[in-house]
C-alpha cells in the first residue's frame, strides 16, 4: 500500500488517484555546516574566512540543488534551513575546504529510515578545470563536484529495489504524521538496535487520519517552498559577487603558489648570516601582507552581500515562528478528532 498520492514538482497532491513513482523521492537540502574551526588559531593556520564561509554555506546547498532539478530524475528538491528527520531523502553537507585552488565538501545522504545512501568527501580542483576558459567562476570545477554528488545519488537509488524505495515514502509520511500525532501513530515504526527505523505495521486505508495528514503536510509543503524561494532569490542576488570573490581567491592562490615555488628555489646566505635572515623576515612579511589583504577584502565581500543575507534569514526565521504555531494548533486538532471519533482520550 502506497498512502502517498502522486505529487507534482512542488510536492503538492496531484489527482489523488494515480500513485507517485517511487523513483520520484523528494530531496531535502540542508543548509551545509560552513566547516569554521573553533580555535581561532586553527582558523589562522588553515586560511579560513569565517565570513565568506556562513555565505558559502547557503550558497553552495542551491547550486547542489540546481544540479539535481537539472537531471530531472526527482521529486521536489529543496533547500531548507535545518535537518528534517521526516525527510524522504535528507543531504547534509560541510564545508571541508573553499578556497583559491578548489573546493571539498563532506557529505551524507540518509533515507527517511536513516539508512545512509552516500558518506563521501568531494573535491574540485578550480585551477586545472576551465580556469581561464572564461566561464563563470561557479562552474569551473564546481559544476563537475555538484554532478559527481547527483550522479552518485542516482547510482544508490538504481541500487535499492522497488519496494526498498516505496518503504522510504511510507516511512517519511508515517515519521512525519508520528511527530504531528505521537498519541495516533505510535506504533506504525519500530527503531532497530542500529537506529534506523523500519514499519512495523501500516494503518487502514480509510483511516480518516491519514487524509488529514496529507493536508497538513501539503500545507507545510507550502511553507517549505517559500523558504527555497528565499535561497534561490539570495542565490539570484548575490551570487555575481560571490563569482567576483571565487575568482579574486583563484589568482590570489596561483600568486601564492608561485611564491612558495619561488622561495624554495631562491638562494640565501648561511644559516644564521644577515641574508639568511632577511630572507626569512620578507617571507614573513609577505605571508602577513597577503593574509590581511585578504581579510580585507572578506570583510568587503561580506558588507556587500550581508543586508541581503541578513533580510533572508530573518524572513526564514519568521516563516519558521509561524509553522511552529501552527504545529502546536495542528497536534491540538488532531488529538480532539481522534478523541471525538474513538472515544479515547489522550
Amino acid at each position: 500500500m502506497t498512502l502517498l498520492t502522486a505529487q507534482n514538482s512542488h510536492g503538492q497532491s496531484a489527482t489523488g488517484a494515480v500513485e507517485r513513482t517511487v523513483a520520484e523521492l523528494n530531496i531535502s537540502i540542508a543548509v551545509f555546516d560552513p566547516g569554521v574551526p573553533d580555535d581561532p588559531l586553527e582558523t589562522g593556520r588553515e586560511r579560513v574566512l569565517p565570513e565568506v564561509r556562513e555565505i558559502e554555506a547557503l550558497l553552495l546547498p542551491f547550486m547542489l540543488r540546481e544540479a539535481l532539478v537539472e537531471t530531472n530524475e526527482w521529486g521536489a528538491v529543496r533547500v531548507v534551513p535545518q535537518s528534517e528527520d521526516a525527510a524522504e531523502l535528507l543531504v547534509s553537507g560541510e564545508i571541508v575546504r573553499s578556497d583559491g585552488n578548489g573546493l571539498e565538501l563532506s557529505v551524507l545522504v540518509l533515507d527517511a529510515g536513516g539508512r545512509e545512501w552516500i558518506d563521501n568527501v568531494y573535491a574540485s580542483d578550480a585551477t586545472s578545470i576551465g580556469a581561464d576558459s572564461g566561464e563563470p567562476a561557479d562552474l569551473y570545477g564546481y559544476e563537475s563536484l555538484f554532478d559527481a554528488i547527483a550522479e552518485d545519488l542516482r547510482l544508490a537509488r538504481a541500487a535499492r529495489s522497488q519496494a526498498e524505495l516505496s518503504d522510504i515514502i511510507e516511512i517519511s509520511f508515517l515519521r512525519y504524521a508520528t511527530e504531528l500525532a505521537p498519541s495516533i501513530f505510535d506504533g506504525y515504526l519500530v527503531t532497530m538496535a542500529d537506529g534506523t527505523t523500519e514499519l512495523q505495521r501500516l494503518p487502514a486505508e480509510n483511516d480518516p487520519m491519514l487524509e488529514r495528514i496529507e493536508r497538513i503536510r501539503r500545507s507545510e509543503y507550502v511553507f517549505i517552498d517559500t523558504v527555497d524561494e528565499q535561497f534561490q532569490e539570495l542565490h539570484g542576488e548575490i551570487v555575481s559577487i560571490y563569482d567576483l570573490w571565487l575568482e579574486y581567491r583563484r589568482q590570489v592562490a596561483q600568486f601564492e603558489n608561485r611564491e612558495i615555488q619561488r622561495v624554495a628555489t631562491q638562494t640565501s646566505g648561511p644559516r644564521g648570516s644577515y641574508d639568511a635572515v632577511r630572507s626569512l623576515y620578507d617571507n614573513y612579511k609577505w605571508a602577513r601582507m597577503q593574509q590581511q589583504r585578504q581579510a580585507d577584502r572578506a570583510q568587503a565581500f561580506d558588507n556587500e552581500v550581508g543586508p541581503t543575507v541578513d533580510a533572508m534569514q530573518a524572513r526564514v526565521a519568521q516563516l519558521e515562528s509561524w509553522l511552529g504555531q501552527q504545529y502546536a494548533e495542528w497536534r491540538g486538532l488532531l488529538e480532539e478528532l481522534f478523541a471525538l471519533e474513538t472515544g479515547v482520550m489522550n
